[in-house]
């Protein structure tokens, strides 16, 4: 079975803004595995060989040895062994946890303004063809790119379900769709010492006081 890892070059940064992961992988799973895929027709689609492409938080499939990334537009929901993705926007999320109807979700992207950042600020590896980096990511197959990966930063970007809506958190997404009344209790909650909007406690004690 072919993989979808990069080998390790350490990128030596420190990335600021929002909380990240560094990996090596370019999809959520280290190797690919089976899922259920539920379609925009109501149709339900088992494949052997599927991921989750970090790139932009897509679907990829394998046929035939070769890495596809799907047409997201008509999927619903794809669901592995471990936890069921929704798509929301253009995103593919898992849900972190709920309080009644409402819940908290997550999807997983490369910070690329990061990673070029971080490679425009490292002396170790001046050699590395960036244009190469971001054509690969554009790939709908994947490959290696030579003996020698990098390292990506990952960021989540997380969504709230309102009352059967999603949206974005962020505080003006939220306060576009919010009462003043909930409003006020988005504000109470934003000014606690300990209050971040990349902290998952933190937006679930928001979504409680929400409900």
């Amino acid at each position: 079975m072919k993989h979808l890892l990069l080998t390790t070059i350490l990128l030596l940064a420190t990335l600021t803004g929002v909380a990240q992961q560094i990996t090596p992988s370019l999809t959520v799973y280290p190797e690919f595995r089976p899922a259920t895929i539920l379609l925009t027709n109501g149709s339900k689609l088992k494949v052997p060989l599927a991921n989750i492409f970090l790139k932009n938080s897509s679907l990829l499939y394998m046929t035939d040895d070769v890495v596809k990334e799907a047409e997201l537009k008509n999927v619903l929901q794809v669901q592995f062994d471990d936890r069921t993705y929704l798509r929301i926007d253009s995103l593919l999320a898992y849900q972190v946890d709920s309080v009644g109807r409402n819940a908290l979700y997550c999807a997983k992207v490369i910070d690329i303004k990061s990673y070029k950042q971080t490679i425009a600020n490292s002396a170790n590896i001046t050699n590395l063809d960036l244009s190469n980096i971001t054509n690969m990511l554009s790939f709908s197959t994947i490959d290696a790119i030579g003996k020698e990966g990098v390292e990506f930063p990952v960021i989540p970007l997380y969504y709230f379900r309102l009352d059967n809506q999603f949206v974005r958190v962020h505080e003006r997404n939220l306060k576009r769709v919010l009462s003043k009344e909930k409003q006020r209790i988005m504000e109470s909650v934003m000014s606690l010492p300990d209050f971040s909007w990349t902290d998952e406690p933190s937006l679930m004690k928001m979504l409680e006081m929400l409900k």
